[in-house]
């Protein structure tokens, strides 16, 4: 394949995959523009290894495959960053939300909240979970086995439902 049908091949797999690399990247970063930078970044890297791609693997498992590990490495490389800086925090600008919000939408930010303060392949975890990937497809992936996955994910869970029970009394 020359050059230029590879490039073609490439941004038609990435234009028909990139709701993956915005779900990674609003999962991973808060800020608007650390989240232009992650999927910078992950796209990069994708078109860095697109030539040594296997076509045995559905070019989603591939993409969440390398968008995670971008996206932890980011992650961490970001609050290393911060933790020098020392910014401003959020929860100094933060003001409290009008009462006209539904207990629905209070639960779903409270467990994107949780989700939010897990370790890295935690959320990543929970991320393919939520997008309703088999544990298979999880285990693909992350590079794990079946069991580990549906173990951590099962003690995951369990710690989410553990929060919310301890909110409610």
């Amino acid at each position: 394949m020359n050059r230029e049908d590879n490039s073609e091949a490439f941004l038609s797999v990435l234009e028909t995959h990139k709701g993956i690399l915005y779900k990674i990247a609003n999962s991973y970063c808060k800020d608007s523009e650390d989240r232009k930078d992650l999927i910078q970044e992950i796209s990069i890297r994708l078109w860095n290894s697109f030539e040594r791609y296997n076509d045995q693997y559905h070019y989603s498992t591939w993409i969440y495959r390398i968008a995670l590990n971008t996206a932890i490495s980011f992650y961490r490389k970001e609050n290393r960053r911060k933790d020098i800086a020392h910014p401003i925090t959020d929860g100094i600008l933060n003001f409290a939300e009008a009462d006209t919000v539904s207990d629905t939408e209070k639960n779903l930010s409270l467990l994107q909240q949780f989700i939010a303060a897990l370790k890295e392949l935690d959320k990543a975890l929970m991320l393919l979970y939520l997008e309703e990937k088999s544990y298979g497809e999880i285990a693909e992936i992350m590079g794990m086995t079946e069991t580990n996955v549906a173990t951590k994910i099962g003690r995951i869970k369990t710690s989410l439902k553990q929060k919310f029970t301890t909110l409610k009394t």
